[in-house]
């Protein structure tokens, strides 16, 4: 593997109301990204990660069955099958997130991730939900509606490029699963998101730098832009970024406009801040056991 890896980060507007049928949803959203992913591709991406979700509106804002019929299953669903050619004709490493159906009726928020000559590594299930209300308006992250808390652990896959981990969205909130991902072996983990001003923002720039310099590995935050009809709960402001393990800020996007923002990670950079910071070798897991006994 080679020490610099280029690293692009899609963040886009939903373009279409959100009362619209959930086939044109998709069928828009694939659309846009497929380009977005070429784009990046031709600007020298090498890992490029989509959005929570990227194929549709934030739907979690409100609770309709209506968005079940979104979801697919995973590898075998059309937009992975789609997305994996798309990744083998361009040679890029691809995380994929999207709505997972099990059988007849189960669902998670999923990460497929996809290696560079379209290989189907694995997916990662998002752990933690949320089931918050957003402002007066009964809107919210309504997340428990849609999706059962994740069961595959905290995978690293070992890509073309890099050692990859995924954490999504409210994850981000919860530094065990960020530390599991480090003991487990993470260069870079991508935390592909959908989040809102005036609820989360002011932790937005402060949680994941802070995984990085805990864990000793690169950070990739992704949140889509602009609001979405007909919940208009509050402005998904963008600002997706690149950390380094130094908690430093490597590229950070527009807060308001559809782009692809490219950053290059240095793998040289995790070998030298771990062995400066050696929280690994300093650890004391024999004194953790209280953190995982349930509350009464």
């Amino acid at each position: 593997m080679a020490d610099i890896i280029r690293v692009g980060l899609i963040q886009a507007k939903n373009d279409v109301h959100g009362d619209e049928p959930v086939h044109l949803h998709k069928e828009k959203a694939i659309e846009k990204h497929e380009r977005m992913v070429r784009e990046a591709a031709a600007k020298g991406a090498q890992i490029i990660c989509l959005q929570e979700i990227f194929y549709g509106p934030y739907f979690c804002a409100e609770q309709q069955t209506k968005w079940y019929e979104s979801a697919e299953e995973v590898p075998n669903g059309p937009t992975v099958q789609l997305f994996s050619s798309l990744a083998r004709e361009l040679g890029t490493v691809l995380i994929l997130p999207v709505y997972e159906r099990v059988g007849i009726g189960t669902y998670y928020n999923t990460a497929a991730v996809i290696d560079a000559d379209g290989t189907y590594l694995g997916k990662y299930r998002k752990q933690h939900i949320p089931h918050v209300g957003v402002g007066s308006s009964g809107c919210g992250f309504w997340e428990k509606y849609y999706f059962k808390p994740g069961n595959l652990g905290y995978p690293v896959f070992e890509t073309a490029f890099a050692k990859v981990g995924v954490y999504i969205c409210y994850d981000r909130h919860f530094p065990e699963g960020a530390r599991l991902l480090g003991l487990n072996g993470a260069e870079i983990v991508f935390n592909p998101s959908a989040t809102v001003a005036g609820l989360s923002e002011y932790l937005w720039k402060l949680e994941q730098p802070a995984h990085a310099v805990a864990n000793g590995y690169y950070v990739a935050a992704i949140n889509r832009v602009g609001t979405e009809a007909p919940w208009n709960m509050g402005e998904f402001y963008g600002q997706s970024y690149l950390v380094d393990p130094r908690g430093q800020f490597v590229a950070i996007g527009s807060r308001d406009q559809d782009e692809v923002v490219l950053a290059e990670m240095d793998r040289n950079k995790i070998h030298e801040v771990r062995d400066t910071w050696q929280f690994y070798r300093d650890r004391r897991p024999e004194t953790y056991e209280d953190m995982v006994k349930l509350l009464p």
